[in-house]
């Protein structure tokens, strides 16, 4: 079980390294320092991580697309709710009336029973409906965000050359990195700023 475990941590991160690594540039030679980020040179390469639990909490796009989504799926809820609610009403009424033989014939109360069957049906479809909406608007906001990702992170090393951007998911793909190589607060600052020009 450990050894499947450690497989699938390995996998993570090697998508992880392809997935960043692919918006990195050619390696530059010469080792550029700035004051928001510190920089190394291993065997030539440039390497820096980014921690995506502080990207996820401070990148304004992401956070915007989280809270559209708490509101959508409320929406969502909340809808459901009401139609159960309604629901459920109508059956408790058919119940009291069927109990008390105030159907004028047994095939009102038939037909009144295949009603209240054909509603919960067509709740239980809704459901499944919104909840598969919601699950696509969830992937498309995956992609969005890390579409957003890789084109600054495209942009940004064009002017530092790194040859790997590390992504770090609390010990999932990093067990030790020095803090000198962490540039988070450089690729949020430059995601934010880049989010607030494109909203004005």
């Amino acid at each position: 079980m450990n050894r499947i475990n450690y497989l699938m941590n390995g996998l993570a991160a090697l998508a992880f390294i392809v997935l960043f690594s692919q918006c990195a540039g050619k390696a530059d030679n010469q080792v550029a320092t700035t004051p928001a980020s510190a920089t190394a040179e291993l065997s030539g390469m440039k390497i820096a991580y980014v921690e995506i639990d502080t990207l996820l909490a401070k990148y304004n796009f992401c956070i915007d697309l989280n809270e559209a989504m708490v509101k959508k799926s409320e929406n969502v809820r909340m809808t459901l709710n009401q139609k159960m609610t309604a629901l459920n009403k109508e059956k408790q009424e058919f119940q009291k009336k069927y109990e008390s033989n105030a159907f004028l014939s047994p095939e009102r109360a038939q037909q009144e029973y295949n009603r209240l069957a054909k509603m919960e049906q067509d709740l239980q479809e809704l459901s499944n409906k919104l909840q598969n909406g919601l699950m696509e608007d969830n992937n498309t906001n995956s992609l969005l965000f890390r579409d957003s990702i890789n084109a600054f992170l495209k942009e940004y090393n064009k002017t530092r050359g790194y040859s790997l951007i590390f992504s770090n998911t609390g010990f999932d793909n990093l067990l030790y990195a020095d803090s000198a190589f962490n540039i988070t607060k450089e690729i949020v600052d430059g995601l934010n700023a880049r989010y607030s020009s494109a909203k004005k």
